[in-house]
């Protein structure tokens, strides 16, 4: 049974909170912890009168005009194809905002948020307050992602049972009603369709070179970019990795990463049981694996110390009672953090996010986005019992929303990969230790193809480091403007 009636007056209040934390989680917070440099300090530097000093000219794009409530930006919009094939018809108007009035002698950097889902214009004042300080050397620009923003897919049903997670499963009528709205335009919101859309970008504003800095799905942008278009690109900063491959199917590298998300809490908590192995009870007995999963990298978004918010009880106290009988509030939890109803398309596509995925998947167990939906079940659950899950269980890689939602996805064209296997640009990686959204393993992935890179590891940080820790602001000044 459901329903606000059968939740005590106290507990409503709290899940009332707990819902307000989350809609406000576009970028999120973390706690402060050690950096730890690996690889090689570049002491490459970009030659100021050269063509990084190139700025964006932000009167090129269509209806330039000073952005709303936003002092020193330009706002416009750039048309670019539907499909650039010219088989299906259409544009899409994209927004973008430019910043103007600052000298910006390093140059132009493009700042790509995640998701995918997420608008870029709209997020520029939350932005400045997390990387404002770059203003005085570079030029910022910020684009809605085809999808996003005043271009947002939105799919009803979809929209209000996911939002904006990647594990919450959608229902197959949500599924089907998506693929309606878009129609055969379900084709053209590949990775590498926004590629296309920044270099149609640059190319607009007149800039030669840009340096990129990408959060969460913008690194996988940011990358792709990098990958099609190294001639273009002065240097990456790469925030929350995933990696140049795409993060998995199965998820298996943030399933993984749980156990020492868990104990590090613990022991920060002196918690005085084994989280582990309560999570291994509480998902075996009860399969609630996908469910937990989905909490676990909430919280961790919300707190890396799994301590909660206030408004609601501890990530651990819940796991413990679940392990001791008490279900009840561990399932009230799950059931509270899931869905969308407070999230509106334009501020996270939830049809983008799953067009997209789908689309971009390398690695699914039954092929690529081609293949017919017919074998799809059983290529999963047989590629899910191979599969190191750590202390869930086969149910939760095959169930988790990627894998469950994207095997549930009609065919579509594939994401167009780049040649390139490396970057070879200087590049910047941030990661946080304590991160299940982008877990750690990606980033040293891709810290392996990236020759000219460093890796700063944030000891204590989960997910979207920028703005949130004094370190890995230190290593973005470093990389950004001391060493150029």
């Amino acid at each position: 049974m459901s329903g606000d009636d059968l939740v005590p007056r106290a507990r409503r209040r709290r899940i009332g909170a707990w819902r307000v934390v989350l809609a406000a989680l576009c970028v999120v917070t973390a706690l402060a912890g050690a950096l730890v440099w690996s690889g090689r300090l570049d002491t490459d530097t970009v030659d100021p009168g050269g063509t990084a000093s190139a700025t964006a000219d932000a009167t090129r794009l269509d209806d330039a005009a000073p952005c709303s409530g936003v002092t020193g930006f330009t706002c416009g919009f750039m048309v670019v194809p539907l499909d650039r094939g010219g088989r299906v018809p259409g544009t899409l108007r994209l927004g973008v905002a430019v910043s103007t009035g600052h000298d910006a002698r390093r140059g132009t950097l493009l700042l790509l948020t995640g998701g995918p889902g997420q608008p870029g214009v709209s997020l520029v004042p939350r932005m400045l307050d997390r990387i404002g300080y770059l203003l005085d050397d570079y030029q910022l620009v910020m684009i809605d992602q085809r999808g996003t923003g005043g271009t947002a897919i939105d799919c009803p049903r979809l929209q209000a049972e996911v939002g904006s997670s990647d594990i919450t499963q959608a229902s197959p009528r949500a599924i089907s009603e998506c693929v309606g709205v878009l129609g055969p335009a379900r084709d053209f919101y590949t990775t590498g369709d926004t590629v296309a859309d920044l270099d149609d970008l640059r190319r607009t504003l007149g800039v030669a070179r840009w340096t990129l800095d990408g959060v969460s799905y913008g690194t996988f942008v940011a990358a792709q970019y990098a990958l099609t278009h190294p001639a273009q690109v002065e240097r990456l900063v790469l925030d929350s990795i995933v990696p140049l491959d795409g993060g998995g199917t199965l998820y298996a590298a943030a399933l993984q990463r749980t156990p020492f998300v868990l104990r590090q809490a613990c022991q920060e908590q002196s918690c005085g049981f084994d989280p582990v192995a309560a999570l291994t009870e509480v998902v075996r007995r009860h399969d609630l694996g996908v469910g937990v999963f989905d909490l676990l990298v909430t919280a961790s978004i919300v707190d890396p110390g799994l301590k909660g918010p206030p408004a609601y009880e501890p990530v651990l106290r819940l796991l413990r009672d679940a392990a001791d009988g008490d279900l009840g509030p561990l399932t009230e939890a799950i059931a509270v953090q899931q869905g969308g109803k407070g999230t509106p398309a334009t501020a996270y596509s939830a049809g983008l996010h799953l067009a997209t995925l789908c689309a971009d998947l390398t690695d699914a167990p039954w092929g690529d986005s081609t293949t017919p939906l017919a074998g799809r079940p059983a290529a999963l659950a047989e590629a899910a019992a191979r599969v190191d899950t750590g202390p869930y269980d086969a149910r939760t890689a095959a169930g988790q929303g990627i894998a469950h939602n994207c095997a549930l996805w009609p065919p579509t064209r594939p994401n167009v990969r780049p040649s390139l296997g490396q970057l070879t640009m200087p590049v910047l990686l941030l990661a946080g230790d304590r991160d299940l959204s982008t877990p750690l393993a990606w980033a040293q992935a891709t810290a392996r193809q990236a020759p000219r890179g460093r890796l700063a590891v944030i000891g204590g940080m989960g997910h979207s480091i920028q703005g949130r820790h004094p370190d890995g602001d230190a290593a973005v000044r470093a990389f950004l403007l001391d060493a150029v």
